[in-house]
């Protein structure tokens, strides 16, 4: 019998028994395990510090659409395939441009409460689909927002097409930036945690196999309507600080790409994991307005990557970089 080589995959030494047990002898391995988490918050604060400031409010839009995209992330690992986050960032930027127009409520009251209210309103909404598996729960969150958009539009409710303007600014140039920033890392850590924990374990068998979570004697309709809560309150306030860096609130809130940008981010980045979503729009976010010079023919530049992507590299980016980190790679010969 001719012998054969085949490609084996080996953990590297440090890892043992399971994904979060290792055995550390050295601080060359503790810098191993430190050095993923630890770089990229490095990066993104020294690249806010040391850009000039039009790119400084280019990463405050993507630090914002990349808490976006950890949602939506959050959301399908419970089994929840949303296509309208425009939904839960209209409900948390209509939330506190209202609150603030309105009832003239300052910014550090606005922000947080337009988050929960538009967490709760938005679980209120989708509550009825909660039901819906797959493709008919993924269509009515689509179908949602473009009907509050035409009925915003034909009432002339909350400003109409011509939205709310003259709402109280976040003051300064940093405040902005450490607050976008602080909370796109707060968030990535703190649900992936949660994810991780026994608790979180629980959304993740949504998706695996609801039924079975249901014969287990857990409520499956209540652990869905908190992980669209979670998701959605998470939108809310990505939703609530533009209205207030922005200082308008409009129609424009539920626009299309504000349901599109999370799922490519996600494609692209690696869905699962939390982490890659982030690093998807940390590529997407910046790409889009470099290419912004292109005008139209960016779409067709846009595209052709997320073709290639999907083509070439289904499994995601943060996938394929974590195993080429954490894994040896070595020919084998079978017999």
């Amino acid at each position: 019998m001719s012998d054969t080589r085949r490609k084996e995959r080996i953990d590297r030494c440090i890892k043992a028994v399971t994904d979060d047990i290792f055995c550390l002898s050295s601080m060359r391995e503790m810098g191993y395990l430190i050095l993923p988490r630890v770089l990229p918050v490095f990066i993104v604060v020294m690249a806010v510090i040391l850009f000039p400031l039009y790119w400084k409010k280019v990463m405050i839009i993507t630090c914002i659409m990349g808490i976006m995209a950890i949602s939506w992330d959050f959301m399908a690992s419970c089994g929840l395939i949303s296509l309208g986050q425009a939904l839960y960032f209209a409900m948390g930027a209509y939330m506190a441009g209202g609150l603030n127009y309105y009832l003239g409520l300052p910014i550090y009251l606005s922000i947080p409460i337009g988050t929960i209210a538009g967490g709760l309103l938005s679980t209120i909404l989708i509550f009825p689909a909660l039901r819906l598996r797959g493709i008919y729960f993924s269509m009515v969150t689509l179908i949602i927002p473009l009907m509050l958009m035409r009925i915003i539009e034909a009432t002339k409710i909350i400003g109409g097409t011509e939205g709310v303007s003259g709402l109280n600014s976040l003051p300064g140039t940093w405040p902005p930036i450490i607050i976008s920033v602080t909370a796109v890392w707060l968030v990535l850590f703190s649900m992936r945690r949660l994810i991780n924990s026994d608790y979180g374990l629980i959304f993740v068998a949504l998706m695996d196999n609801d039924r079975a979570v249901e014969a287990s004697g857990l409520n499956i309709l209540w652990f869905k309507v908190q992980a669209i809560f979670l998701g959605s309150a998470l939108c809310s306030f990505c939703g609530a600080f533009m209205t207030h860096y922005y200082m308008s609130v409009g129609i424009s809130a539920f626009a299309l790409d504000l349901s599109i940008f999370p799922i490519a981010a996600s494609v692209i980045g690696g869905m699962g994991t939390l982490a890659g979503p982030l690093l998807g729009t940390f590529i997407l976010g910046p790409l889009s307005e470099a290419l912004r010079s292109f005008g139209t023919f960016r779409i067709v530049i846009y595209s052709a990557l997320l073709v290639a992507f999907i083509v070439g590299l289904p499994e995601g980016l943060f996938h394929f970089l974590r195993r080429k980190y954490e894994q040896i790679e070595r020919w084998t010969e079978e017999k």
